[in-house]
């Protein structure tokens, strides 16, 4: 609770006898805000003092208590009283002192709560998205996107180099089917009208006939090897297919606001495959297996990793060996973060392990960040059987449904500004749906749940936003010119049992992207930010603002407004939803 915990932290430190840091790392929340603001357990002292972790927190109230009579110690202006609750000594906080600190940092941080150059020097690599080309991009690549994407805003937001990648899925043996479809089926005045839908047509009917005539699956396996062997034909046709895909990916990610620094794909590091093969003979790794070459990884619980087939030719385990090779040669990273679907975690355990067998130093740092599935109640999404839901048209019928919403509530707003409203709510509202719950719980899609305006959504977070902005707006223009003049007697009258509320939740956001970006769990610092919303709009309804007793309270109240407005405004955009003022 900005400062006030280090001087809370330094009085127990000069009455035990041990590191203000010790102290500070044993601090805890008690479980009732009617127990207390901070709670200092004495069990781990017990060995130290020869006491009864009761008789401590006793002896220690005794003594700090002393201080509280003391109006020039900065404990006594921190802390209203102490208790001892059995093993535990729970310190109530002033509370005016607390709502000039948490306004004064809130004031001092702008636009930015919680930042902080933690990661200065240090670069994190968030691989995520990483589509495949020539196939749609449908609903279930939008769990990967958003997360992705908010993950490497947590890290930057500290102050971490982050570099985007996108790992596209742009080789192995799905290109030669593609290939063989193509020569058979393709449409060249169809594939320039609509690039995905023709090539997602020919990709079905590839299988559809494979049922009846297996031999195309050996011709598909022949045309990718020409592909890996660089055959002119193969090449031209597959730069076709990327070229065409990328330009409708690009799309979608302009309308998200989502941009890469690198779009290497699997192509890009199957060049570089020899060195692994290479390196792995040369630690004697690679043992023969039925014809094909392998890594034993027996020794670590795990199927050994297959290398290169019995043909020769490599697989995505290479090449995913290659990338992480490339990757530190050139960026040295902190972390190599792979925002990728719990199918693939036994992939992910047996490249890491291949990397800790090639004396890779510090393999911990390649991360899987494994996430659930995505499926409508109809079933699941499979491109060879064309029953896919395109994340654009989740998308669309988001905005449709918050258009219709702004047009009611606002029927004086003109087209552009009511479009714009729209597609912010609309994308916002999806986008949350992605984040808000633990990442790897699934995600069962409805449209009555994604665009629900109710409850825990997006929309009711930027509600809340349009809310504070709505009080300054409205707000007399003597109270705005004192909000202005900000002075510390003013913040001190925030002493209310939901003014307080409201500030502990602003105080806890920094602590939850902390949390968040330690776990990769975006969703814990979406629920601090749904129980900050909570907390202001009790407060908004329980509590006079713009009429407020006097200038110096309206004055007040309208700073923790302006200070929540600063939290959620923050919170959204690393979630990667971008406020509004009106709705």
């Amino acid at each position: 609770m900005i400062n006030m915990k280090d001087i809370i932290a330094k009085a127990l430190s000069e009455a035990i006898g041990i590191s203000q840091g010790d102290v500070q790392a044993l601090f805890t929340q008690p479980p009732q805000p009617t127990m207390g603001d901070i709670a200092f357990p004495c069990f781990q002292l017990a060995k130290t003092l020869r006491k009864a972790p009761v008789r401590i927190a006793s002896d220690l109230k005794v003594k700090l208590d002393l201080r509280l009579d003391d109006a020039s110690d900065p404990f006594s202006r921190t802390v209203e009283r102490i208790e001892a609750v059995g093993a535990y000594l729970n310190f109530f906080l002033r509370r005016d002192t607390f709502a000039v600190e948490v306004l004064r940092a809130s004031i001092a941080a702008c636009d930015r709560p919680g930042a902080s150059d933690e990661g200065a020097g240090k670069t994190v690599i968030v691989e995520y998205s990483s589509p495949n080309i020539a196939k749609p991009f449908h609903v279930g690549h939008g769990f990967s996107t958003f997360l992705g994407e908010a993950i490497a805003n947590l890290f930057e937001y500290s102050g971490f180099d982050v570099q985007r990648f996108n790992h596209l899925g742009d080789y192995g043996t799905q290109f030669g089917k593609l290939i063989v479809a193509w020569k058979r089926w393709g449409d060249m005045e169809a594939l320039k009208k609509a690039p995905i839908q023709e090539l997602t047509r020919i990709y079905i009917k590839f299988h559809d006939e494979a049922e009846i005539e297996p031999e195309l699956e050996d011709e598909a396996r022949h045309a990718f090897t020409r592909l890996e062997q660089g055959s002119e034909e193969e090449m031209k046709l597959w730069h076709t297919f990327r070229e065409v895909s990328l330009e409708e990916f690009n799309d979608t990610y302009e309308r998200v606001n989502i941009h890469f620094d690198n779009m290497n794909g699997e192509s890009f590091y199957a060049k570089m495959t020899p060195e692994v093969v290479r390196l792995l003979s040369e630690k004697g790794l690679l043992v023969e297996s039925e014809g094909a070459k392998i890594v034993d990884l027996e020794d670590q619980g795990l199927n050994p990793c297959l290398i290169l087939k019995n043909d020769g030719s490599t697989i995505y385990a290479t090449r995913d060996i290659a990338a992480v090779l490339y990757r530190d040669r050139m960026w040295n990273f902190y972390r190599n973060i792979y925002v990728v679907g719990i199918p693939q975690i036994n992939h992910f355990n047996q490249i890491f392990a291949v990397m800790e067998k090639l004396g890779m130093p510090d393999p911990e740092r390649n991360v899987h960040v494994a996430f659930g599935t995505v499926r409508f109640a109809d079933g699941v999404f499979s491109t060879r059987k064309g029953n896919i839901v395109l994340l654009d048209e989740l998308l669309d019928a988001g905005v449709a449904h918050a258009r219709a919403i702004v047009e009611e509530s606002h029927p004086g707003l003109d087209e552009a500004e009511i479009d714009e409203i729209a597609e912010k709510i609309g994308v916002g509202a999806v986008r949350y749906t992605y984040l808000a719950s633990g990442r790897e719980r699934d995600i069962l899609f409805s449209w009555e749940d994604v665009l629900d305006y109710e409850g825990d959504t997006a929309p009711y977070l930027l509600y809340t936003v349009t809310r504070c902005v709505s009080l300054l707006r409205k707000a007399d223009p003597v109270v705005l010119k004192r909000l202005v003049e900000y002075r510390d007697e003013d913040a001190a009258l925030l002493v209310g049992d939901d003014e307080q509320r409201v500030l502990k939740e602003i105080v806890r956001f920094p602590e939850s992207l902390d949390a968040a970006r330690t776990h990769y769990e975006p969703s814990m610092m979406i629920r601090r930010l749904m129980q900050l919303a909570r907390a202001f709009n009790t407060f908004y309804h329980s509590t006079p603002i713009l009429r407020a007793d006097d200038t110096a309270l309206a004055a007040a109240r309208l700073a923790l407004a302006q200070a929540v407005e600063r939290t959620l405004k923050a919170g959204l955009r690393i979630a990667g939803i971008e406020p509004v003022d009106r709705m």
